[in-house]
């Protein structure tokens, strides 16, 4: 790596150019004018000027020394041009250099520079952009880590109030563990939860799309969870076209279907209902249940990080949906059933232009 401090600044380079380029303009001047005059005192031209009485009208001592001082005069009014000119156009670079050093501190205000050159002003436009989605970023990683400690915090006070008690005599030790391996399963199914959430939030995760069969990647989803269904005794039902092919990142989308059958099954009473349809453009996935619903109250929030609903889990698993679905361009929605019963979960997503149905 170069040291900076041979580095040279662009103001000083600029103005190092100007001189440079007008040193030899006016050094050629110089020659081109004392040559010329030489030329002419010795030939007959000397003699045709003296007659028409221009010889010393042009090359007489005092008009030369003019013409000198006017070249001299043009050389410092260009000088001056080249100072002012290279200030102008180091200035606006100094203040998005100082700019961008506040961002690397953490100060993501953006700025209200203007400047007269587009080039200057879209750097600027695309810097200010960025400071916001970074402010958005670094406010949405607070809030979540305020509330993934206060989650933690719940379990892990069980946990250790269920071991005290258990050491000093005064809990039945079957009874005592069994809360104990409930609260360490909750435990670790929240810091997986957790854990999933900051890599899909990671701005620098980069994800390959693939074309993918969307009916076969929610069957494969429903059979992953057909034990929990026979379980609880409830069937899947579905409703989809013979195939639908669709680009996205397939591990998240499997992953978004996956907890929205998860959160079904949980509320359901009887069936889950899965369906996949393209309509106008537009791919449509709806995962339904016919459990009591939401309530009026909780519907507004359900999609928030650690919002836990009756009878909710982590709080997580839906807010995980909602960011899949947004970073697809997709929206997602939910509302009861029309007919009192249950929860229906609709996800809208564009079909990019080229892909096959």
């Amino acid at each position: 790596m170069k040291d900076k401090s041979k580095k040279t600044s662009i103001h000083k380079r600029i103005l190092r150019a100007f001189f440079i380029v007008l040193f030899f303009a006016f050094a050629l001047t110089l020659l081109v004018f004392d040559f010329g005059r030489q030329q002419v005192e010795n030939s007959q031209a000397r003699e045709i000027l003296y007659e028409y009485g221009l010889w010393y009208g042009f090359f007489d001592s005092r008009t030369h020394w003019f013409l000198l001082g006017f070249v001299g005069l043009i050389f410092a009014v260009a000088a001056l041009a080249a100072y002012f000119l290279s200030s102008a156009l180091t200035r606006p670079i100094v203040k998005l250099s100082k700019f961008a050093q506040g961002i690397g501190r953490g100060d993501f205000s953006p700025n209200d520079f203007e400047f007269a050159d587009k080039e200057l002003d879209d750097l600027n436009s695309a810097l200010n952009k960025s400071v916001r989605q970074l402010d958005a970023y670094d406010r949405e990683q607070k809030t979540f880590f305020q509330n993934a400690s206060h989650e933690l915090r719940t379990p892990l006070m069980s946990i250790k109030c269920y071991a005290e008690g258990i050491s000093a005599g005064i809990m039945k030790p079957d009874d005592a563990a069994e809360t104990i391996l409930q609260e360490t399963d909750r435990l670790t199914e929240l810091v997986k939860e957790m854990l999933y959430i900051s890599q899909i939030d990671n701005i620098t995760t980069t994800y390959k799309k693939a074309e993918v069969d969307l009916v076969q990647l929610i069957k494969d989803c429903a059979a992953r969870q057909q034990a929990q269904a026979d379980k609880g005794g409830i069937s899947f039902v579905f409703d989809h076209d013979d195939s639908l092919n669709y680009k996205c990142v397939p591990e998240l989308m499997s992953r978004a279907v996956d907890n929205l059958i998860s959160n079904a099954l949980r509320y359901a009473a009887s069936e889950v209902s899965l369906s996949v349809h393209l309509r106008s453009g537009y791919v449509g996935i709806k995962v339904a249940d016919d459990g009591k619903g939401i309530s009026e109250e909780a519907l507004p929030h359900i999609f928030e990080r650690f919002y836990k609903g009756e009878g909710g889990n982590t709080g997580i698993g839906l807010s995980i949906v909602k960011t899949i679905i947004s970073q697809h361009k997709g929206s997602i929605a939910v509302e009861n059933s029309g007919q009192g019963q249950g929860a229906v979960f609709t996800i809208i997503l564009p079909k990019e232009k080229g892909e096959s149905k």
